[in-house]
């Protein structure tokens, strides 16, 4: 969830710029899911401190809700399976319009934190029916990858830099890419292993799968990092409150996609 045009936005570093540079900071960055992360602090554009601003209790709450209805949609998910596409696709496309938003809507986020929930939640169900105890250990090995960032983030031991965000983008960018096209071969029955290229595909006798997830979980990982900091610099610079669901949004795309990698890297060992 970083940019490094973040380095000269006012929200980052205390300096103000004129209503046209932040317009054209919102269009220099925009990214796909699960590189969602760069467009989402694009909009943060603010020329001095906000009366009513940002505050961690306030984007506390935000993410709560946010969580707490894509658990609900969840629950609709698990019990029918059948809306999986229309949670996957629908999902996807929110997100990427919220992308290219220069200022959250939250029907947009809502809408996302639905259709994402109910594709989670359907996912979820059909894989806890042939590897029982799978989405516990998912949802443990989740929470404890956010606990344990979170404790190194406050401790000052773990913060983003320009190079390596840099880096972490380019990656998160050719993952959503392979992510895609897998998605496209499974659909059109190209491949026909569990999990498309990603067992269908050995190195060394791994699967292919087994090496992308732990990297997705890294990149994931950092990603919280950058949202962290999105959240710290925002509340100490006194960004305007509506842009706590912009930080309450980011999160849940990465804790969402967290648990997915988790969740998917648990059923390929479970193979």
């Amino acid at each position: 969830m970083s940019n490094p045009a973040l380095r000269n936005n006012p929200a980052f570093s205390g300096k103000t710029m004129s209503a046209e540079e932040l317009r054209q900071m919102y269009d220099a960055s925009a990214a796909a899911p699960p590189a969602q992360k760069a467009e989402i602090q694009k909009n943060m554009p603010v020329e001095g401190a906000s009366d009513d601003p940002m505050t961690y209790e306030d984007t506390i709450h935000k993410t709560a809700a946010l969580l707490g209805t894509t658990i609900a949609a969840a629950a609709v998910g698990w019990i029918m399976p059948g809306l999986l596409l229309v949670g996957v696709i629908g999902g996807l496309v929110f997100g990427l319009i919220q992308a290219f938003k220069r200022e959250p809507n939250l029907f947009l986020i809502f809408g996302y934190a639905v259709l994402q929930g109910v594709a989670l939640g359907a996912i979820s169900g059909i894989l806890n029916a042939s590897y029982p105890g799978i989405v516990s250990q998912a949802l443990i090995g989740t929470l404890s990858v956010f606990g344990v960032m979170l404790l190194l983030f406050r401790s000052g031991k773990v913060r983003t830099s320009p190079k390596m965000t840099k880096i972490v983008l380019g990656a998160m960018l050719g993952y959503f890419v392979f992510s895609m096209v897998n998605f496209v071969l499974m659909l059109t029955g190209v491949t026909t292993d569990a999990w498309g290229l990603r067992t269908g595909v050995e190195i060394f006798g791994i699967p292919l799968g087994v090496v992308i997830g732990i990297l997705a979980i890294l990149l994931a990982s950092y990603s919280l990092v950058m949202d962290f900091e999105f959240v710290k610099n925002g509340v100490e610079s006194r960004v305007p409150r509506r842009y706590g669901w912009m930080a309450a949004y980011g999160l849940t795309v990465t804790l969402i996609w967290l648990y997915m990698e988790i969740l998917r890297l648990l059923a390929i060992f479970r193979d």
